[in-house]
């Protein structure tokens, strides 16, 4: 009965948005849990694809930079309805979270007159550094888990955390890549099936000269301490094309894009982060919170927009670009090598993002620190949601503030 409804249902972008709608108002828990709430959905319940394809649909949003679930859905969506298909998936599994972010950017403000703000904003700060800490040892776990991706790791923290600013993050993935291909190599290439992706080759190389020179761009544009639409792009599409690992990981680049040229201050930034872990759906919907925040010139809806826009652009290009030669790219031993190399690199992002700005500008003394080990302790035993997280330590920092 299941199999013949999947069959009889023609494929349809509202048939995809509404599936992703519902992924995108009851996603909880992060990168790595959207993973598995996209393959119930369409392996199990759906029947959209079998596991063989989601997999190596996975490999490639895996392999690339940018938000991984949010790859993830996407290819999903053009696999199933084609473009219209993809970025219906994007915009059902993505406008929840966005709304709800973009709606917090515009009431903050009203509620700094409030004594108890600074404390609802305590609470934030420290659930971030909570749950940064948690995706790290996740993380540490799969991507470090041997003594040469573990002496990436630490080389790559030592680097960021000596030399500061966005080239040393930069050149750390960099260096992350050279040392996987040279020291990984007990790391092997994955195994695909070569299924045809429904992108044709023109789109693709057309997809992959719009990143390239998008990405260029936004690195040529210089700093500037006062906002102004073409650097909100280019911050915004910088971090979402130079972040491996998503989710936790794009911290530390929006931290270096909006933080350090003074567009914003690091306690609206680290509060917006720590509400963000209360949401449904991908952690780069943030981005609508900090675009409204940010004071570009621009309506806070349209500079909203434009942020996140910009966030998600990159890894989509990078998705559509890469499907088509995916099979050969993986039969190189040495692209499996330097992914892991790239892969360990990121966890010493992590570290030294977890340090500074998390731990800097959050723990305070050891009432802040007990809290924050309290919630770390029910996120590793992963039977307490989020929301219930996020919710007691905002209490706690009201009750001890």
């Amino acid at each position: 009965m299941s199999q013949r409804n999947h069959v009889a249902v023609q494929p349809s972008a509202a048939e995809v948005f509404r599936a992703f709608l519902g992924l995108g108002l009851t996603s909880f828990g992060g990168p790595i849990a959207h993973l598995a709430y996209l393959r119930r959905e369409f392996v199990e319940r759906r029947g959209w694809l079998d596991d063989e394809r989601f997999a190596e649909l996975l490999a490639v949003c895996q392999f690339l930079p940018g938000p991984a679930s949010s790859q993830l859905g996407f290819a999903i969506g053009l696999d199933r309805a084609g473009w219209t298909g993809a970025l219906a998936a994007f915009a059902g599994f993505t406008l929840p979270s966005a709304l709800l972010m973009f709606v917090l950017a515009l009431t903050a403000p009203m509620l700094a007159p409030h004594p108890v703000t600074g404390s609802v904003v305590q609470g934030l700060k420290i659930v971030a550094v909570a749950v940064v800490a948690h995706g790290l040892l996740g993380m540490a776990r799969s991507l470090a888990p041997d003594v040469s991706r573990a002496a990436i790791a630490a080389s790559a923290m030592a680097l960021v955390l000596w030399a500061g600013g966005a080239w040393s993050q930069w050149l750390a993935v960099l260096l992350g890549a050279m040392l996987g291909v040279a020291f990984c190599r007990q790391v092997r290439a994955r195994v695909v099936t070569g299924q045809r992706w429904h992108v044709r080759r023109l789109a693709a190389l057309a997809c992959m000269l719009a990143f390239a020179t998008l990405l260029g761009l936004s690195l040529a544009m210089p700093a500037s301490p006062n906002a102004d639409v073409p650097g909100l792009l280019a911050a915004f599409y910088r971090a979402g094309a130079l972040v491996f690992g998503g989710g936790h990981v794009v911290l530390p680049l929006l931290q270096q894009s909006v933080v350090d040229p003074g567009w914003l201050d690091a306690d609206t930034f680290l509060a917006g982060y720590g509400a963000a872990q209360a949401l449904p759906g991908p952690m780069f919907a943030m981005s609508a919170y900090l675009g409204a925040s940010i004071d570009a010139g621009l309506p806070p809806a349209v500079s909203a927009a434009v942020a996140l826009g910009a966030i998600f652009l990159p890894g989509f290009l990078l998705v559509t670009a890469t499907l088509p030669v995916w099979t050969r790219v993986l039969a190189w031993p040495e692209a499996a090598r330097a992914v892991a190399g790239t892969n360990a690199a990121v966890v010493g992002l992590l570290a030294a993002a977890l340090y500074d700005p998390l731990w800097v500008t959050a723990i305070h003394g050891p009432t802040d620190l007990a809290i924050a080990l309290c919630a770390l302790a029910l996120l590793v035993t992963g039977r307490v949601a989020v929301l219930w997280i996020v919710l007691s330590c905002v209490v706690a920092a009201v009750v001890t503030g």
